[in-house]
């Protein structure tokens, strides 16, 4: 379902703005129909009345939490069936944020993720991604939503910025707090311009090489990382929000000296912050995180020559619940099982 979809049908059970407002809003914040002032018995047209059960049955059974994974960071790792039987990742973060998925798997490839091993198997609706932030909320408050789960929202852009001016309205998510993060595409830099509800950006840089960015993200546009920068600076400067450039450290492969030359040369005087983050071990790839030290040793460097950075710890390292693993997990239980029989 997607919500245009959704306010179609409120519309024509006889919602009215004020109706469709408190029907969108009671579900994005997980809230009983009768929560909040007391409305008159007949704040809504019976027609509405009528209907509203079967929409909110349908709305209850977009998404559910099938496995819960706490994290020693307070972190929660859900992994959340859908209606088909698919399903995705969302985790909430400390401080009442809440990362969600935009796509079941994912058509950019990178090497060091889970989820794209096999491809992408299907878009979510933007019903379905609000869904996420829905059921989130029936275990703590959400005030800041990132889209860094499953699925590159560059490639999903209608359903994507339909659930982002949700959020950014009824939803009640303060527009700087909702992070639209993508690989880089020219599609999504100029529809973000026209946004009402412009979300702040985290762009993936992964390396200042093209050549090797290339190898590490096969399937990404075809844009230099001076052409990512250059377009993320141009919306920094537009929104007021800085950019977050998102750099997975793989040993061995982006934690060189050359690399950390190229941050300075990329990076120096942008309105941006560099989150490096150590690579959160997937099975059967060949890479592997630096040392601790080593990562504060980059930090540490960086910061002195300019950079802003912050060296992040992905949520549920503690539970190896990289993007992606809760899913294959999942997938291949009963598999096994199978065999076992």
């Amino acid at each position: 379902m997607r919500i245009h979809e959704l306010k179609q049908r409120l519309r024509d059970a006889g919602a009215g703005p004020s109706h469709e407002h408190r029907v969108l809003r009671i579900w994005s914040h997980a809230l009983p129909r009768e929560s909040g002032r007391r409305l008159p018995s007949s704040f809504f047209p019976s027609s509405l009345l009528a209907a509203l059960p079967s929409i909110e049955a349908e709305l209850a059974g977009l998404a559910r939490i099938q496995a819960v994974h706490p994290g020693a960071d307070g972190s929660e790792r859900l992994l959340v069936a859908l209606a088909d039987g698919q399903t995705v990742e969302s985790v909430l973060l400390p401080r009442d944020a809440l990362c969600v998925s935009s796509q079941v798997g994912c058509a950019v490839g990178c090497r060091f993720c889970m989820t794209g091993r096999d491809g992408l198997l299907r878009q979510l609706g933007s019903a379905e991604i609000v869904a996420q932030v829905a059921l989130a909320r029936t275990r703590r408050p959400v005030r800041k939503v990132v889209f860094m789960g499953m699925g590159e929202p560059a490639h999903n852009l209608d359903n994507v910025m339909e659930a982002i001016d949700l959020l950014g309205t009824v939803g009640n998510i303060g527009h700087k707090n909702l992070v639209f993060s993508t690989v880089g595409d020219p599609r999504a830099f100029e529809r973000l311009h026209r946004q009402v509800v412009k979300p702040a950006l985290a762009l993936s840089l992964h390396s200042t090489r093209a050549d090797l960015r290339q190898r590490l993200l096969p399937r990404a546009p075809n844009m230099t990382p001076e052409d990512v920068v250059a377009a993320g600076e141009r919306y920094a400067r537009s929104t007021g929000y800085p950019i977050q450039y998102q750099w997975t450290l793989l040993d061995g492969v982006n934690d060189g000296d050359d690399e950390m030359d190229g941050i300075v040369r990329l990076l120096s005087g942008k309105f941006g912050v560099l989150n490096m983050i150590p690579f959160n071990a997937v099975d059967d790839t060949p890479y592997r995180r630096p040392s601790w030290e080593r990562c504060e040793q980059i930090a540490h460097s960086l910061h002195e020559r300019g950079i802003l950075t912050k060296l992040r710890q992905s949520a549920g390292q503690d539970v190896d619940a990289g993007c992606g693993q809760l899913r294959a997990r999942a997938a291949e239980a009963p598999m096994k099982l199978m065999k076992f029989l």
